[in-house]
């Protein structure tokens, strides 16, 4: 089922509220490791706007393996929370990826609404009209 904006937006207003985003954009161990930390700063990998982390370039397996637990360990914490709130855990990961994609930095990559990998500049990223507007 394709999210729609007013169930995004629903879902945004209830991330924020909780403090969602900080305990599922980095978890803790991923903000220690320095493959992950090199391989954001690099633009091997990026935010996707379905909620997960995407490769830009050919990962090592060590980085494939690290990107694929975190993108299990954010589906799991996706289902729970999409439960919680009455959402289907692709409407709740489409908006997380909204969020995270927002909260990118100048330098890092992230998937643009044309699927198209892009830089993040000084200014905004390039989000799915859909997402709601960063607050």
């Amino acid at each position: 089922m394709a999210a729609t904006g007013k169930t995004i937006r629903n879902i945004a207003t209830a991330l924020l509220a909780a403090g969602a985003l900080a305990t599922v954009a980095t978890p803790a161990f991923a903000q220690r490791d320095p493959a992950y930390a090199a391989a954001r700063a690099n633009g091997t990998i990026g935010e996707k706007m379905d909620g997960y982390l995407g490769f830009v370039g050919s990962p090592s397996g060590d980085l494939k393996k690290l990107v694929d637990d975190l993108n299990i360990r954010r589906k799991a914490s996706y289902a729970d929370r999409a439960r919680s709130q009455g959402v289907t855990i692709e409407e709740f990961a489409f908006t997380q990826g909204c969020l995270l994609i927002a909260r990118t930095v100048a330098g890092e990559k992230y998937q643009a609404p044309d699927g198209s990998w892009q830089t993040r500049g000084s200014g905004p990223a390039r989000v799915d009209p859909r997402c709601p507007a960063a607050s």
